[in-house]
């Protein structure tokens, strides 16, 4: 029997079509016409009124677009996809990859949003960096761009608005900041506008909508490991001091990404630095007590570690709608709540880590027994420092607390 041929399924282009009225390159306008299929949101198939092609709108679920794209080259139909702007830069462009395969695969960039707006402004974009929040929930990525440049640019969507994005950025104590507008570029409403934070909270703006984020207060403290302990707002002198905190943070081997809870967090000196080694990744920070939770919120605005996000509850009823943590560091409040512990253990994903800081014995035997019970390999270093203070022309060493460290393993889950 002779083996039956197959050919090639035709190109699948993504041509980008700038903003406003579109633009094509000549060889995107030749693969355009080509097509036999051509997809894209309303506004975009609108502006090629003339296209003899069978047009496939993107609205709703894109599972089904993209299985109407795969009938669509099976049945030997060549297909263009319209995008904003570039299609690989916050767009359409990663989903096609993810589902076709770079081979199958032909992309015809323009002009972005970004790129367009920072013309208008008249500012280099390659010192900006960019932040889509369209079609998300999750404002992390945002805060942490915020918390590392001084310049973000912010894709927004009818949920994420400026007003909303304003709003967001102010509760997490982000004031340094101002806001600019720019709202349906290259189009005949074109507008532009440049707002303080408190300002933009009420501020209208269209759909198409991008915003530029600039720090314009610097941090009073800046952010880095090793926070000198007169370097943040509190109280009194019940706080993680830097020698333990430097050893609790090797302990908990935070990672890139990870989500990461701070349990009875104070004032913030361990979840402020977890925030730096935990680039992308939240920082949960529980705290019961208002007066400390309102030093942990000033604290976070001193040191512009908007990733951290401060939240007023006693755990463990603070924790049911929280995201299970890679990593979880307890500074104090086991003896009082007998089922935390169990709990935080049980939430704890598989191959993560937890930190317990402990200073009475009571609290060390207790957690000890706990983690032997639930099966927890852990293990435990007492931190005793001492830090110099003068003394008749001369210095003395006047010793800390001693402190119990006790880090606790969860086994990875087995494939």
């Amino acid at each position: 029997m002779t083996p039956q041929k197959t050919f090639p399924l035709p190109p699948l282009a993504v041509i980008g079509c700038g903003l406003g009225r579109p633009c094509l390159t000549p060889a995107a306008a030749a693969c355009l016409d080509a097509a036999a299929v051509v997809v894209g949101g309303k506004r975009l198939l609108a502006a090629f009124p003339d296209h003899p092609g069978r047009r496939i709108p993107i609205s709703g679920p894109l599972a089904g677009i993209l299985d109407a794209i795969e009938a669509a080259r099976q049945a030997g139909q060549s297909v263009a996809v319209l995008a904003d702007g570039d299609g690989l830069y916050f767009g359409i462009g990663a989903t096609l990859l993810a589902r076709f395969g770079r081979e199958a695969l032909a992309f015809y960039p323009n002009v972005t949003t970004v790129a367009l707006a920072c013309s208008r402004l008249g500012r280099p974009w390659h010192a900006v960096t960019a932040v889509s929040l369209h079609g998300r929930t999750d404002m992390t990525p945002l805060f942490a761009a915020l918390a590392r440049q001084g310049a973000v640019a912010v894709y927004t969507d009818a949920t994420n608005t400026p007003a909303a994005i304003a709003a967001r950025v102010l509760s997490r104590g982000g004031d340094g900041f101002t806001m600019t507008i720019c709202e349906d570029l290259d189009l005949p409403d074109e507008r532009i506008r440049q707002l303080p934070l408190a300002e933009a909270v009420t501020a209208s703006a269209s759909a198409l909508t991008l915003v530029i984020l600039d720090r314009t207060t610097p941090p009073a403290v800046p952010l880095h490991l090793g926070l000198p302990d007169d370097a943040l707002l509190r109280h009194d002198a019940v706080f993680t001091k830097a020698p333990v905190r430097a050893v609790s943070l090797a302990a908990l081997a935070v990672r890139p990404g990870e989500v990461v809870w701070d349990i009875g967090a104070g004032t913030g000196s361990v979840a402020l630095e977890a925030s730096l080694l935990n680039t992308g990744g939240p920082v949960l920070a529980l705290e019961r007590d208002p007066k400390r939770h309102a030093l942990l919120i000033a604290n976070i605005q001193r040191t512009g570690a908007l990733t951290v996000t401060p939240l007023c509850a006693e755990a463990p009823d603070g924790l049911e709608a929280l995201p299970d943590p890679h990593r979880i560091f307890v500074g104090g409040g086991l003896s009082s709540r007998p089922e935390l512990l169990p709990t935080l253990c049980r939430r704890l994903l598989p191959g993560g880590r937890l930190v317990i800081n402990a200073v009475l014995l009571g609290s060390l035997t207790g957690a000890m027994a706990t983690l032997t019970t639930l099966g927890l390999p852990f293990a435990l270093t007492q931190l005793q420092a001492g830090q110099s203070s003068p003394l008749a022309n001369d210095l003395r060493l006047a010793a800390d607390n001693p402190v119990f460290i006790i880090t606790a393993s969860k086994e990875p889950a087995h494939a």
